[in-house]
């Protein structure tokens, strides 16, 4: 079993980017309410074809259609976590790199492409990280946020703002924004 968050891990997060402890645990909740790891030990991941297809030029848009797609759906992801791995080891057998950059990983859901921004050198070694524990995971949160110029938001309790700087322009269609009040609201009265 992977080490999970604490609630000094919470706070520490929320003293470094100076928010409400109550504000990172609607994100993770939101983000990913199962947790970061899989039952296998393995982190939690969502592979997205439109990005495989991005960093691989559509080279595989013929030979694997439901891995290697232009435009954003649904339609291929996994309908439990092992279909899920098994999406992302066929694109790994394809372009191991182009794969990595193309899946969200952990408790945060952080994309692959994202690793440099998070501080690490090569997508592995973010993947890699990624591996070791819930509190990582955290940590790569806490320098996308920094990064991306979201604390701010989170301060304020700006979820539409934090929901579009971090799931992207298409944030409503998920109610990232709704959710991640509710869970907000939910934490706070526990604190």
């Amino acid at each position: 079993m992977k080490p999970t968050l604490t609630d000094q891990d919470f706070t520490d997060a929320a003293a470094e980017l100076v928010c409400e402890v109550a504000a990172i645990r609607a994100v993770c909740q939101v983000e990913a309410p199962k947790g970061g790891f899989n039952p296998d030990d393995s982190p939690a991941t969502l592979f997205e074809g439109h990005k495989f297809y991005k960093y691989t030029a559509g080279r595989f848009a013929v030979q694997a259609p439901d891995l290697c797609f232009k435009v954003l759906t649904r339609a291929h992801y996994g309908k439990t976590w092992q279909q899920e791995q098994a999406r992302l080891q066929r694109a790994m057998e394809l372009d191991r790199e182009a794969a990595l950059k193309s899946a969200s990983w952990g408790k945060f859901q952080i994309m692959g492409f994202n690793h440099a921004m998070v501080g690490f050198a090569s997508v592995q070694a973010f993947v890699n990280a990624m591996y070791v524990g819930e509190r990582e995971q955290l940590l790569a949160f806490v320098r996308y946020v920094q990064t991306a110029g979201l604390a701010p938001a989170l301060r304020r309790r700006d979820w539409a703002a934090f929901a579009h700087g971090y799931n992207g322009p298409a944030y409503a269609d998920n109610d990232y924004d709704g959710k991640m009040a509710k869970a907000f609201a939910g934490f706070e009265v526990l604190a």
